[in-house]
């Protein structure tokens, strides 16, 4: 990522992260100290899948997925929301607290960040986020806070949503003129040798899923991420939290994952 400090990062904070609090500690801690020493402005968007799942699983309701999305019936959008958008969002701003920063927690609907409509009938409650109006972010960061924004939504109609929490945050990069970072517990793609990847295109990961070089899990993180930098128009990187002093080079602009290229 070669752009100039000035331009905002957002980064999507998921997988494992979220649950464990020295990780997230490590992650709030090296942003704390870039903060003190650069000008550029960060946004955290997360999602909280776990917390959602063992809720579920103590109000002993079934969790369906659909081609990887959990579907959200209308009648448990509340809990499912209050889970991300308060447990999840708050835990998350805690840490940060805990840890000397200023965290303020949003959610996609402040100050109309993203439009969200429903993604599919089939799937009830869950959304499709669009760049919306950046301006509350612009001016939450302009007071110098880090914005930790959870991935639920509203429609027009004041319907709450749940949208996933990587194309959440895609919208919300839209919406910023953002550059993304997708955080997780996966270092980037490893070709057969098992050596980081730096760059890719779209036909480059095809040749490897073909290959069998990119399995399971994986491809819906590359399709999602290739997607992500065509939306955007730049390129996007996927990387991890786990050597976290490798994420002040993150946050100053250099690639310490793979970086997946717009066709």
């Amino acid at each position: 990522m070669t752009s100039s400090k000035q331009n905002p990062l957002v980064i999507k904070l998921g997988g494992a992260a979220l649950s464990c609090t020295d990780t997230l500690s490590q992650v709030f801690g090296a942003i704390a100290t870039y903060q003190q020493q650069a000008q550029r402005r960060i946004v955290i968007v997360h999602g909280g899948g776990y917390l959602v799942d063992d809720l579920m699983a103590k109000l002993q309701l079934e969790t369906v997925k659909k081609d990887g999305l959990r579907v959200t019936p209308y009648d448990q959008i509340p809990v499912i929301a209050g889970a991300l958008a308060g447990t999840a969002n708050k835990l998350l701003q805690g840490q940060a607290i805990k840890d000397g920063l200023n965290a303020v927690g949003l959610s996609l609907a402040d100050g109309g960040l993203c439009h969200v409509e429903e993604l599919d009938p089939e799937l009830g409650a869950v959304g499709k986020a669009t760049p919306g109006n950046s301006q509350v972010l612009q001016a939450i960061l302009a007071s110098g806070a880090l914005p930790i924004i959870s991935s639920i939504g509203l429609t027009n109609e004041g319907q709450l949503m749940n949208v996933n929490a990587d194309q959440a945050a895609v919208a919300v990069a839209g919406a910023l003129d953002a550059e993304l970072v997708l955080l997780s517990d996966v270092s980037g793609v490893l070709d057969g040798k098992g050596h980081l990847i730096t760059s890719l295109d779209a036909q480059q990961a095809e040749q490897l899923i073909q290959g069998k070089v990119i399995t399971d899990g994986m491809i819906v993180k590359v399709y999602a991420a290739l997607e992500a930098a065509n939306d955007l128009g730049r390129p996007i990187e996927v990387a991890t939290w786990r050597y976290p002093e490798k994420l002040t080079q993150l946050f100053a602009g250099e690639s310490i994952g793979t970086q997946f290229v717009p066709a």
